[in-house]
């Protein structure tokens, strides 16, 4: 059975759903009042009031209120659950050993038991970051300027790990720093780090700070560290061509 679900189950009809969905590696999902204690780095006491506990296959084990993104109670992967029928009540419980910790759940009353046995292999494809920015731009290097042409990526320097290092038309090395939304001053100074390294450089280094914008303070920094900007977003969407994700400006600030 791939799924299962139950309203309003008694603790031992709990006790078997909950044990079966654990001997199957299955998302346990409860809607129950109950009270929870924890015991580990610290101790905290939750008093009785309705709730969502999930337990994962991966041994996550999760306690939500009606309100907030996070769980107010958790354990994380590789934890043990484990459950207990004490005069009637029943009792769940998440531990692991390192370090020692100990959650438990002690459930008045279940609304709904579930668990769900499903098939989910793959990984989560993220877009819109500083390395979207930096595959763009070594498959399309005019994005920067008309003759750039990137050398390296994350170059080391004995201030950290520079974006992209470069080239441009005139031969002259160019610092990419790559930021996927609005910079601020920080991103300047991280900027100016990575250009202190070319000190004793005996040519012309330029350094640019591509971004979607910049604030105005960093803008003042930038003319003040005789620095550039180029505003660029990083692209958005999946499974299209990156040129069409570009809006890129052409040249630098007037």
């Amino acid at each position: 059975m791939k799924f299962l679900s139950e309203k309003n189950p008694d603790p031992r009809r709990t006790f078997e759903i909950i044990n079966e969905g654990i001997s199957k590696k299955a998302v346990i999902i409860l809607m129950a009042c109950c009270s929870v204690v924890y015991e580990g780095r610290a101790r905290s006491k939750l008093g009785s009031g309705d709730r969502m506990i999930i337990i994962k296959s991966d041994g996550s084990f999760m306690v939500h209120q009606d309100r907030n993104l996070e769980p107010v109670n958790w354990q994380p992967p590789k934890s043990q659950s484990k459950t207990s029928l004490k005069n009637g009540v029943m009792y769940l419980e998440g531990s692991r050993r390192n370090p020692p910790e100990r959650l438990e759940v002690k459930i008045k009353s279940t609304y709904m038991a579930s668990y769900f046995i499903g098939q989910d292999s793959k990984d989560l494809e993220l877009a819109g970051y500083e390395e979207n920015m930096r595959e763009m731009v070594f498959e399309n290097p005019e994005i920067i300027e008309e003759g750039f042409r990137p050398v390296n990526r994350e170059y080391m320097t004995p201030n950290g790990f520079l974006d992209v290092l470069g080239k441009d038309k005139e031969g002259n090395l160019v610092v990419l720093e790559l930021k996927s939304r609005r910079a601020g001053i920080n991103a300047v100074k991280q900027l100016k780090r990575y250009m202190d390294s070319f000190s004793d450089h005996k040519e012309f280094v330029r350094g640019v700070l591509v971004a979607p914008s910049v604030t105005d303070d960093a803008s003042e920094l930038l003319d003040e560290y005789k620095l550039e900007f180029k505003s660029m977003e990083p692209p958005r969407d999946f499974g299209t061509d990156k040129n069409l994700t570009l809006d890129f400006f052409n040249g630098f600030r007037d």
